[in-house]
Parts: structure tokens; C-alpha cells; sequence
């Protein structure tokens, strides 16, 4: 009897973003220093999730109304988290853009590089430096809130040692790597608290940092990476800083390469300047109620976290308290997302319900938690849900 010789097909390859961070037009106050970008060169520090060996970067000029002419871009492992621009020489490679060092990318443009080998590890570091020609000072796309330090270099040049500091990124988007194996991203939709506003700057301890390194230490979900979409400000229906939740939805969770997972962790900055609490209670439910349409849409599975208490913040009142507890009982009880992260009580005061752990405070704000709250929101996440 003839014996057929089944061979398994190799997996399609396909491109997950390791590192991402939520894009706007940054703002006048939080624009590149002197002497600015135009003619100059600028290393930015990123810290990935999960590694790869080949891999490719997404720039974006969304928010610029001039031309961004690219010099060269170069991607190099970096020796800290921040604290220095200090790279390891040898890992250093430069990128191409259809075959070409050089690129311009016009107004609301974004661009990704030709995949390059090169070689990640989990959780590494690594320095994007980008050298460029001409470029707007004051139309920026950016990310204001990296909580990491980037250094701008007079000229086109390697030498750092007297290079200006920002705490904030510019133009970068995602970093993604090749994989035929199953992993997969997870994007994350917040405002300032997922952001990191409280952690630690160059240390890299945001709740979502937390819960990426409990990921990779478990065999199940050690395929999966964490995509910080924090936006300091921001809000689901309209104001705040940024472009909205609902706004940036699609470009942000849908459109990343990779994404099987969505978490949305927004609602408190509505709620907060609200004038009608509990009309803003019922937008923001059906704001949820459409992103989780469209994640379903996509196959993806969409997980909602509960508002945390800020009583002693100017945000507070009775209405506002009564809207937070609206939204969070149809988060907890709805049935409509796939799973429920449970911020509300992990992070409250277990003696007075409706405000923050005193424990936890940033700068006696009531509103955003210091580096061991978020220590604590990072791993009160249950993993079960990936």
C-alpha cells in the first residue's frame, strides 16, 4: 500500500509592529528646540516588545504642511533606555526607501522603509537617527509624551556630545518585523495615563511596558506585542489634545500591521470637562459600541477598561462621578466587549471607592498614577484574555 508524505506548508510571512506611539500635530511648546530639525540630525530612543530579524519603519508626516526631506535614516541597538545617546557602532544599519537612502515625504504623508536585516531581541533598544534636509519648524507630526529623551545634533553628524535634549519623538510611527510564526500585536487606545504621565522618564515603565514584559515571560503569550496609542489629552468624542479616539480609531488600532488585540482605555477626559455628564456617559457607550463593531469587522478581539476613580481632581462632581459609574457598569456588564480590564478597582481606594489609591498619586493630582501605580495596573491585567 502506498504511503503519501503530507508536508506541512511553510506559514506566509507577514509584517506585526513591535513598537508603536500615536501621532498628532504637536504643539507649539513641545516643538524641537534650537536648532531645530531643518539641516540637522536627530536620535530618537524606542524600546520594542517582542524581536524579529528583519524589520521595517513607518514615518509619518500627517500633521506637516512642508515637505520632510530625509537624509538618511539609520536604526543602531542603543546602550540605554535614554539616559545618553551612546549606540553600539557595530549594530548600525541604514535604511532604504525604495531602494534609496534618501526620501521626502510630503504633507499628510506616511511612508515605510524597505525591510533590512536586522537583529531584535525582546524588549531591546533601539536608536533611530534620522538626518534631515529641509523640514517645517512649526507644522510638526510628532508625539509629545515619549517620556524618553531624543538628542538633536548640529548638522549631519555622529557626535551627540553637545546635542540638544526634548523629551518628545518626531515623525516616527511603528517599527515592524517579519514573522511566520503566530505572533501578533496588541494596540492599546488611551489618553495620558496610558501615555505614562507619573512613570518614570528613561525608565520605560508605563502599565503597558509592564504588561508587555509579563507577555514575553510566558510561553502562551510571549508572541505578542504591546503598541502604546496613548495620547496625553486626548478624548473619545471631541476636544481634548490630539486627534480623537474615535477619529484616530481606524489608523490606530485597525490599520497597524499585526493587530489581533485592541484595548480601549479612554473616557475620562469627556467626562471630566463635561457640561452634560450623562449625555456625554451615553456618546461615549455608543463611541465603544462602534469600535467594537469594527474590530469584530476585522477579526479582532476588542477589550474594554473601566474609567479610574478622580475625586479630588478638578474633573470631579456628582454628575461626572454619576457618568463614570454609567460607563464603567455597561464596560463590566454589557457583554459587548470580548473582556473587561478592571482599572476602576484595581487602582481604587479600598476605604473610599470614588477616588485613587493614595498610594498611587502623581503629584497629588487624583488623577494620574505615580510609577507603582502603574507597576500595579500592568500586572493586575489577567493574561488569560490573550
Amino acid at each position: 500500500m502506498a504511503v503519501m508524505c503530507v508536508t506541512a506548508s511553510p506559514r506566509e510571512k507577514q509584517w506585526v509592529a513591535t513598537w508603536a506611539t500615536a501621532v498628532q500635530k504637536v504643539e507649539p511648546h513641545n516643538l524641537p528646540p534650537a536648532p531645530g530639525l531643518s539641516g540637522n540630525t536627530l536620535r530618537q530612543i524606542i524600546e520594542v516588545s517582542t524581536g524579529g530579524k528583519n524589520v521595517r519603519l513607518q514615518l509619518s508626516a500627517q500633521y506637516d504642511s512642508q515637505e520632510v526631506e530625509i537624509e538618511q535614516v539609520e536604526l543602531a541597538e542603543a546602550l540605554t533606555q535614554g539616559e545618553s545617546a551612546d549606540i553600539k557602532e557595530s549594530s548600525a544599519v541604514v535604511l532604504k526607501w525604495n531602494g534609496s537612502t534618501k526620501t521626502t515625504m510630503k504633507p499628510g504623508e506616511t511612508l515605510t522603509s524597505d525591510p533590512i536585516r536586522f537583529r531584535l531581541k525582546p524588549r531591546t533598544r533601539v536608536a533611530i537617527t534620522i538626518r534631515f534636509g529641509k523640514c517645517g519648524a512649526t507644522d510638526v507630526s510628532g508625539h509629545p509624551g515619549s517620556r524618553t529623551t531624543s538628542y538633536i545634533a548640529t548638522g549631519w553628524t555622529n557626535n551627540f556630545s553637545e546635542a540638544k535634549r526634548m523629551d518628545h519623538w518626531c515623525y516616527i510611527s511603528n517599527l515592524q518585523v517579519e514573522t511566520s510564526d503566530e505572533m501578533a500585536a496588541i494596540a492599546v487606545i488611551g489618553n495620558s495615563i496610558t501615555d505614562g504621565r507619573g512613570t518614570t522618564t528613561n525608565h520605560q515603565n508605563r502599565w503597558t511596558d509592564i504588561l508587555s514584559q509579563r507577555l514575553l515571560k510566558q510561553k502562551a503569550t510571549r508572541h505578542l506585542s504591546v503598541l502604546n496609542y496613548g495620547l496625553g489629552g486626548n478624548c473619545v468624542i471631541r476636544g481634548g489634545l490630539g486627534p480623537t479616539a474615535n477619529s484616530r480609531f481606524d489608523r490606530d488600532a485597525l490599520e497597524t500591521p499585526g493587530v489581533k488585540y485592541v484595548i480601549v482605555f479612554e473616557g475620562v477626559n469627556d467626562i471630566g470637562g463635561a457640561w452634560n455628564a450623562d449625555e456625554t456617559a451615553k456618546n461615549l457607550i455608543e463611541s465603544y459600541q462602534k469600535m467594537i463593531v469594527k474590530a469584530h469587522e476585522r477579526g479582532m478581539k476588542i477589550f474594554g477598561a473601566t474609567i479610574m476613580p478622580f475625586k479630588g481632581n478638578g474633573y470631579y462632581n456628582e454628575a461626572r462621578e454619576r457618568a463614570r459609574n454609567t460607563v464603567n457598569e455597561w464596560i463590566r456588564t454589557s457583554g459587548e466587549y470580548d473582556g473587561v480590564i478592571d482599572f476602576d478597582r484595581i487602582m481604587c481606594d479600598p476605604t473610599q471607592t470614588d477616588r485613587l489609591n493614595p498610594n498611587f498619586l502623581f503629584e497629588n493630582d487624583w488623577l494620574h498614577p505615580n510609577a507603582d501605580g502603574y507597576r500595579t495596573m500592568g500586572e493586575g491585567i489577567d493574561l488569560n484574555l490573550f
